[in-house]
């Protein structure tokens, strides 16, 4: 009689996952133990990815809204003496004449303080500068008002007076209408600027109309800054004319700077941070894989009947191995899940309290899971080797 090979029975997809499973089911408080590791890995991984990602949409939305098409003339040091060179007076209506350029606006330094009132010393200043502005300077800026109003044609030319909003906590005015000594007399405050990232001096000043700094204050009507901004293909071109128009007979003393590119080097070091802290998502990963790897090496120990049992049935190494990875997998799934939902919800409380957007980047979302199968195959190939080696007599006898 011809005897025929007997060949395995094959395992479905269904069929993995109940054996995959079942080793989870039976111990519920060990999958959790084992499954924390990973999850704070991933979302140690998330809400950094998520928090720096919400931060720099937060940057990217105030770069568009303030532009980063605006430059800052100013004068710098004068050649062989050292000394502070000066702007012209007319420099701030030549460079409105280059071509591109759509707002100017120009500020001078008086040498006076702002005082709450006459009864405090003159030299307790609290780092408030005293400045003469032009009425286009607002606009330029693309500032705001948080209370009152700017500077116009009419109260640019009496004691009134615009505070930063630093400038403002500092002198403890929290509304228009009240007053300020500058020079020997009152100046009445007509409004409270909201914060200027791109001109922070401007938040720590106290802004008086350019007619009334040369007429109450002894302005000598030189600009000490003149911001202008122009159409975003013009940038390079005005930066290069800037120092000639404003100063023809001295462009070398001229200094033209770009305030937003503080604020793209402060995206760039975020980004720095971010990789740093990534790394230590990832170490605390690794530890997670490490855990997973022990107690699939334990539940190889403890379930070695169960592997008898099963290989004397007719399972064969390839499935038992099979059945451990796929066990393996579904612990650092889990822990992966639980940690991309940590993650996303700790950049959602941090971005909700911050006013951020809330931005959790996807390639973040897949690549963190895709971490996860892939230790959770890692952690599982050495414990399902040792498995599928055990032999089905020794096995059972052991157990």
């Amino acid at each position: 009689m011809r005897r025929t090979a007997l060949s395995p029975a094959r395992l479905s997809a269904r069929d993995v996952f109940h054996v995959g499973s079942a080793g989870l089911r039976g111990r519920p408080l060990r999958v959790v133990l084992s499954a924390l590791g990973i999850a704070l890995g991933i979302a140690t991984m998330i809400a950094v990815v998520g928090i720096s990602s919400s931060s720099k949409a937060q940057l990217i939305r105030e770069l568009d809204r303030l532009g980063t098409n605006m430059l800052v003339v100013t004068p710098g040091d004068a050649l062989f003496t050292g000394q502070d060179a000066r702007l012209p007076k007319e420099a701030p209506g030549m460079i409105g004449r280059i071509p591109g350029v759509e707002q100017v606006g120009a500020t001078g330094d008086i040498k006076q303080s702002v005082r709450r009132s006459e009864k405090i010393p003159e030299g307790d200043t609290g780092g408030i500068a005293v400045k003469a502005t032009t009425e286009e300077l607002l606009k330029t800026l693309r500032g705001s008002v948080r209370s009152g109003s700017w500077l116009n044609k009419a109260t640019g030319r009496y004691p009134s007076v615009v505070l930063g909003s630093v400038a403002a906590d500092r002198l403890g005015i929290t509304a228009p209408g009240q007053q300020v000594f500058i020079g020997g007399r009152y100046f009445t405050v007509t409004g409270i600027l909201d914060p200027l990232p791109l001109a922070p001096e401007i938040e720590r000043s106290a802004l008086v109309g350019w007619d009334a700094a040369e007429r109450l204050l002894g302005f000598d009507g030189h600009p000490t800054s003149v911001y202008e901004r122009s159409t975003d293909a013009a940038v390079a071109a005005v930066r290069d004319l800037v120092p000639r128009t404003a100063n023809p007979q001295n462009p070398q003393v001229v200094k033209v700077t770009d305030p937003s590119a503080a604020l793209q080097a402060k995206a760039a070091t975020d980004g720095a941070f971010t990789n740093l802290l990534l790394g230590l998502g990832g170490v605390a990963l690794l530890v997670g894989g490490v855990g997973v790897a022990n107690t699939m090496i334990i539940s190889v120990l403890e379930r070695r009947y169960e592997i008898g049992l099963r290989r004397s049935l007719g399972a064969t190494r390839g499935q038992i191995r099979i059945q451990f990875v796929t066990e393996s997998l579904m612990l650092s799934g889990l822990g992966g899940l639980a940690g991309i939902a940590l993650g996303s919800l700790a950049t959602f409380v941090y971005a909700t309290t911050g006013g951020l957007p809330w931005v959790v980047p996807p390639w973040a979302v897949s690549g963190g899971f895709g971490a996860t199968l892939i230790i959770g195959t890692v952690a599982g190939l050495y414990p399902a080797v040792r498995a599928a080696r055990l032999s089905p007599t020794l096995a059972l006898h052991a157990a």
